[in-house]
């Protein structure tokens, strides 16, 4: 095991579409994808694709949807710790003007307690707040082991605060901010005072605003992509942090910055391609976005 990662399960089925049916009313979507789903969940399928694959304590029912699931994670060999849920869940996504409508339909009861797995050669947690028992216990081991722990904040959840104790590198979605009722600044504050040694906000065009081992507060700014070139932003934020996770084990020497540099071209690639799989980029794919806008570090 190089890296485990943790969180719930979705199949998310994309579709582009000008107009949403009500009533009787039918309407046929001019473009689709069915793809893996779920924060961590496409994380680790971001970072396997960049060629270092993790372990996955993730949500699967005994149903079609689950061993279809099963059979993507085999695709990329992906080892699965599977903690079982009665259905699969499902999100179901319109993309438009750079926005993304989404209705989850949603089995996080489970039937079993969390895998407890050996985390010899470890070098890697990636949480989403999913499995809060799951996410708190590992995230806790991994702490006294001196292995790095990340967290996807994409939104509130019941174990949120405490989890921060124990997590190295935070970062949030816009959305945290806005349920916490924090500015972006207020937000670094309070991850700086859970004892976060890297912290930061994603705010999709606007950039990632964030501080580094020093408390050094900084902007990243998003890469100047054409607005018509924006098809799927879903997703994005999920390949950011499977990228940036990629970059600490595959370059620990590297700095911060440069860790999310690389996610910042990573999810770029990500919101020109309509679902997740399509959206996960190869190292090949990361250099060419990069050059076309010669971004410097």
């Amino acid at each position: 095991m190089q890296a485990l990662f943790i969180g719930q399960t979705y199949i998310d089925v994309v579709f582009i579409t000008d107009h949403m049916p009500t009533g009787d009313e039918k309407h046929v979507a001019s473009d689709y994808a069915v793809s893996f789903g779920g924060n961590a969940v496409t994380a680790a399928f971001c970072c396997a694709k960049l060629g270092i694959v993790p372990d996955l304590i993730a949500t699967a029912a005994n149903d079609w949807l689950g061993r279809m699931f099963q059979d993507m994670c085999a695709k990329y060999a992906i080892s699965l710790h599977a903690r079982k849920v009665k259905q699969s869940s499902l999100s179901f996504i319109m993309p438009k003007d750079g926005k993304r409508a989404i209705v989850r339909c949603r089995d996080d009861e489970h039937i079993h307690p969390f895998p407890m797995l050996n985390l010899g050669g470890c070098r890697a947690l990636h949480v989403d707040g999913h499995q809060p028992d799951a996410a708190i216990h590992y995230a806790k081991v991994c702490r006294e082991a001196g292995i790095l722990t990340s967290l996807d904040g994409g939104g509130l959840r019941t174990n949120t605060h405490e989890l921060l104790e124990y997590i190295d590198v935070a970062i949030v979605a816009e959305r945290l901010c806005e349920q916490m009722d924090l500015t972006p600044e207020k937000m670094l504050d309070y991850l700086k005072s859970r004892g976060c040694k890297i912290g930061g906000v994603t705010m999709g065009e606007k950039g990632l605003f964030w501080y580094d081992e020093t408390g050094t507060v900084q902007v990243m700014p998003a890469m100047p992509i054409p607005r018509e070139r924006v098809i799927d932003t879903n997703g994005a934020g999920d390949v950011f942090h499977g990228a940036y996770v990629y970059s600490y084990l595959a370059h620990p020497g590297k700095s911060w910055r440069e860790h999310f540099d690389f996610a910042r071209a990573a999810s770029t690639y990500k919101i020109q391609r309509l679902g997740n799989e399509a959206g996960l980029p190869t190292l090949v794919d990361i250099a060419k976005v990069r050059h076309e806008f010669e971004v410097r570090v």
